[in-house]
């Protein structure tokens, strides 16, 4: 019978005989975490997959991650720890119904949160992720903005960037969603002398209330360096988690009990150890033209970013 213990040893010494760089998102769980190579958000964690010297690459958390790592690494072997993780927002809007936006709105500069699929980035002009959305879309010469598929985050990014006229679609994350302006109140009831710290996926109402709006590694960032010693944090509920693991001295909060993302939580320490074994997991293969079409906008991504 295995342990958590025995299973990481195990998964330790085989991802080393097997060369496999072990990638996690920050969404895991904490036993997946101590297992990892690297930990971090999903575009983070594919410039680590092309840095790292080894040849296979498991990726711990949902589909289009492991995509953006192909499109990265394209020579290496890319494994989905679990083949059912997906994202709801991901799948949201469809290569026929982009094509059909950018016919509407032709003189708008289409700009995709990386939270996208690999097909649906061939389409579009340049990626961004929550972190780096308001540095890349001032760098970007078009005034007009197509922002897709979270309209939430896109609302949050008009507010940054009042000089760029935004076109937002209906779409967003079902976890974050969950996050309301009532759950805001009771939570400072229970946790007046906590600061409120929220990922811009989240709803408006919850997003003005935010002492802190950032992305997920921003977030932990935050909590870790304040002087503050109580936070509610208003993202994916493992992150509460992993702070407290990191800073014993203080104390954090969900914002929501049912900020849990189900896709993220599909995958488990056996389904690792599976992967390594080569008797779970799926290898992530894409064509060459999505390769090199998606990696465009990915490009584009990094040099407005810098």
């Amino acid at each position: 019978m295995y342990t958590t213990k025995t299973l990481q040893d195990e998964i330790t010494k085989l991802k080393k005989e097997q060369d496999v760089c072990i990638l996690a998102h920050a969404y895991q769980s904490q036993d997946i975490w101590e297992v990892a190579d690297y930990v971090g958000d999903s575009y983070g964690l594919s410039l680590q997959a092309a840095k790292a010297p080894q040849k296979t690459i498991l990726m711990c958390g949902v589909r289009f991650m492991a995509e953006t790592v192909k499109i990265l690494s394209p020579e290496k072997r890319v494994l989905l720890s679990n083949p059912l993780a997906g994202c709801p927002m991901a799948s949201q809007l469809t290569p026929e119904k982009l094509t059909s936006l950018k016919e509407k709105y032709p003189d708008y500069t289409v700009v995709a949160y990386i939270n996208t699929t690999s097909e649906l980035k061939t389409i579009c002009d340049v990626c961004v992720t929550s972190s780096s959305a308001v540095r890349i879309i001032k760098n970007v010469k078009n005034k007009n903005i197509l922002f897709v598929p979270d309209c939430n985050l896109g609302s949050w990014l008009a507010e940054q960037i009042p000089e760029k006229n935004f076109k937002l679609i209906p779409g967003g994350c079902p976890t974050h969603m969950r996050m309301s302006l009532r759950d805001v109140e009771n939570a400072r009831r229970l946790y007046p002398q906590a600061q409120l710290l929220v990922h811009p996926e989240c709803l408006n109402e919850v997003v003005q209330q935010a002492d802190y709006v950032g992305s997920t590694t921003g977030i932990m960032d935050y909590a870790k360096k304040s002087d503050c010693k109580e936070f509610i944090i208003g993202t994916e509920n493992s992150i509460v988690q992993h702070l407290q693991f990191a800073c014993p001295e203080k104390r954090f909060y969900p914002l929501c009990d049912q900020c849990i993302c189900a896709n993220m939580k599909r995958t488990t320490l056996a389904d690792v150890l599976f992967s390594i074994q080569g008797t779970g997991g799926e290898e992530i293969n894409l064509s060459d033209d999505v390769l090199t079409e998606a990696k465009r906008c990915i490009d584009t991504m990094i040099t407005l970013g810098n």
